[in-house]
């Protein structure tokens, strides 16, 4: 299927495209797109990682400000900038060589479905976790990112219908935001989030305030009219409203699931180990949105369940029951460790299976040697 996005961003169209513009001219033509997505992606890992290790339990900021070295918040608004700018020039880098594949689309959008969750990882430790005075709490971190995953499915779930990728205003938006809280930040320290802004609200909460007004008033009723006029317009690539609906159905039930383990954990795992929670939510819903994103492009049908739904199933309801008592957090950590590396090992095998059926190296623009 021919790839088609539409934005309509003014802060896209007026500001950063014209950027992308002229930095792509500095990219060398033998250099491969997948190689330039790729590389953001590892840059945004690499960042998670090191705030990671100054900050495990979301508690640096808050407790005494200063743990995380001034240096980690710069660093990271310009690893974030580079993911940003890198993502925004591969595809019209793959046009340049005229090497855009459905390999790349799948490569672009299935990192991105794990990115985004990795984003918003990395910025809960600027803001840190609530410790009775500043800070947000660990199940404002759940919504929170349960709001930015679910803006993202939107976005999918709507292509799959419409055939066309209606970049979210969000994104771009988020991006900038992102850049310019590290950097401040960096230069004025942690506190500034600690300290009311207007009417004793923090630039926390005006910020969860934004993000769920975007979701709530203007992506998703922005999705639902793009739904509506494709139907009008009878362009819809699915005739049934049960056909139309079945993406939904695992992101659904996979928030349902992790909602159950959070609120009837025993051990109230979410508060013990958020990190780790976290971070297996946004494995499990990359590895649903994968699917998802694989179906539209190859016109196949996703299956209702996805597999992954069986096993934490299991696990929620061992939790739940009490029957894990106090091996909780380490059985998240194994269950974690498995599902990540299962998520990557998936990963891995489409993208070879492409690359052999497409003709085409992944991350070099010469061609595969027919055997």
């Amino acid at each position: 299927s021919q790839y088609s996005a539409v934005d309509t961003n003014p802060l896209s169209v007026y500001i950063m495209q014209p950027i992308w513009n002229k930095i792509i001219k500095i990219v060398p033509l033998w250099i491969a797109p997948n190689l330039l997505t790729f590389s953001g992606f590892v840059m945004i890992l690499f960042n998670y990682f090191l705030i990671s290790f100054y900050d495990w339990d979301y508690t640096a900021s808050g407790t005494s400000p200063g743990l995380v070295p001034t240096w980690v918040w710069l660093f990271s608004a310009f690893t974030t900038f580079c993911a940003y700018a890198l993502d925004s020039i591969d595809g019209k880098h793959a046009r340049r060589t005229q090497s855009s594949t459905p390999l790349g689309e799948l490569f672009d959008h299935g990192l991105d479905s794990w990115a985004t969750s990795i984003f918003v990882l990395s910025f809960f430790s600027v803001c840190s976790r609530d410790n009775g005075k500043t800070g947000v709490s660990v199940y404002t971190m759940y919504i929170y990112l349960s709001i930015v995953l679910f803006n993202f499915m939107c976005s999918h779930w709507e292509k799959y219908n419409t055939g066309v990728l209606f970049l979210p205003w969000g994104y771009d938006i988020s991006q900038v935001v992102l850049i310019a809280a590290y950097l401040l930040t960096g230069t004025v320290g942690v506190e500034v989030w600690q300290k009311p802004l207007l009417f004793g609200y923090y630039i926390t909460d005006v910020l969860v305030i934004l993000l769920i007004g975007f979701s709530l008033f203007l992506s998703f009723p922005q999705t639902l009219y793009n739904i509506h006029r494709a139907h009008l317009k009878k362009t819809l690539k699915n005739n049934s409203l049960y056909e139309g609906l079945l993406p939904l159905v695992s992101p659904l039930l996979l928030f349902i699931l992790l909602t159950v383990w959070v609120v009837l954990s025993p051990s109230n795992i979410l508060a013990k180990q958020p990190r780790l929670f976290l971070w297996m939510v946004g494995v499990a819903f990359s590895n649903v949105i994968c699917k998802v994103i694989i179906c539209q492009m190859s016109s196949t049908r996703p299956e209702l369940l996805h597999w992954f739904l069986f096993p934490l199933a299991l696990v929620v309801y061992a939790a739940t029951s009490g029957l894990l008592g106090p091996t909780e957090e380490a059985v998240l950590g194994v269950f974690t460790a498995l599902l990540t590396a299962a998520h990557v090992h998936y990963g891995v095998c489409v993208g070879r299976q492409l690359s052999e059926h497409l003709n085409i190296y992944i991350f070099s623009l010469k061609k595969r040697v027919q055997e």
